[in-house]
């Protein structure tokens, strides 16, 4: 362990990567602006562990104000998964939290890692101990919409992915990470939930295999800190315009140079997300976006050179 905010994870990674941060945005209490935040959004995104240990990434909804921060180191939440969602059964008290508070509108987004201090029958609360915002690189401007009644969920478990899986990775042009440091990093890190953004085919896909580019961030390094300790992830992607959702448990390498970074404009490094297990739940969010506004930073990325990558293959 480190005696700042990052766990030897993030700082390994900050050293291959040569890049360094102090983490003075990192706090043990929420700001008023951030808990406001919260407070005004209509869904959250949350990681979790399920019982073998494997992060999953899920993400809930209710009316504005679903989400409250009654202290600057307590969020109520008035949600709960599924039952057929496979994290329902993962938020009981004293699990490790991670959650990721993102408005598209303003392209703002909070994050904010605790663990569960209780559950309700409608909802649970969480007691955080990292409070951190980020920068709106590659956050696409959208405009929400909420159903005026929910439609009937369809719920599939995946052993691979399939070409409706395929289908939806390829025009993504945002998704979301859940990853852990394991249990000895708890008090400094223990669950966190990311987001990645980029144009769509920014995820190169190869059968059960999808690669991603790590773009220029905040320097805390606090996904793939995570992922040189615990290699296990969790994916959730998105489907805006019909809400659907595709949730991925798979395993991850980082590829920290090589040639083939240069073959996506704005990569410093690359991921290699190997999925093992994913679930499908059609419609499942009350929830309609716009089409996508992209952020000027995603705008200067690339997508894959397919020809100088076949070439290489």
């Amino acid at each position: 362990m480190s005696d700042g905010p990052f766990h030897t994870g993030e700082l390994e990674a900050q050293a291959l990567a040569g890049q360094f941060s102090r983490g003075g945005g990192i706090r043990n209490f929420m700001p008023d602006q951030h808990r406001l935040f919260f407070a005004q959004l209509p869904w959250i995104f949350a990681g979790v562990l399920d019982a073998r240990g494997w992060p999953l990434a899920t993400v809930l909804t209710g009316p504005p104000g679903f989400v409250a921060s009654p202290s600057p180191t307590a969020l109520e939440i008035t949600a709960r998964p599924q039952a057929q969602d496979p994290a329902a059964e993962s938020f009981h008290t004293g699990a490790p939290i991670g959650l990721l508070g993102i408005e598209f509108e303003t392209r703002r987004r909070n994050r904010a890692n605790g663990m569960v201090a209780a559950r309700r029958a409608d909802g649970f609360d969480i007691a955080v101990a990292q409070s951190f915002g980020n920068c709106a690189k590659y956050i696409q401007t959208r405009m929400v919409e909420r159903l005026a009644e929910r439609t009937t969920v369809q719920h599939e478990e995946l052993s691979r992915l399939d070409m409706q899986a395929h289908d939806l990775i390829a025009v993504a042009d945002t998704f979301f990470i859940a990853s852990t440091a394991g249990q000895d990093a708890v008090p400094a890190g223990g669950v966190d939930m990311s987001h990645r953004g980029g144009r769509p085919g920014f995820v190169r896909i190869d059968g059960d295999t999808l690669t991603v580019p790590d773009f220029a961030g905040n320097s805390y390094f606090n996904t793939l800190g995570n992922l040189l300790r615990e290699p296990r992830a969790a994916l959730l992607f998105v489907d805006f315009r019909d809400g659907t959702i595709l949730q991925l448990q798979g395993s991850v390498e980082i590829m920290w140079d090589g040639a083939e970074i240069a073959r996506l404009a704005g990569a410093e490094r690359l991921w290699r997300f190997h999925v093992t297990r994913g679930w499908r739940h059609k419609q499942a969010l009350p929830l309609r976006w716009s089409a996508s506004d992209y952020a000027p930073t995603t705008l200067q990325t690339g997508l894959w050179n397919r020809l100088a990558l076949a070439g290489a293959l």
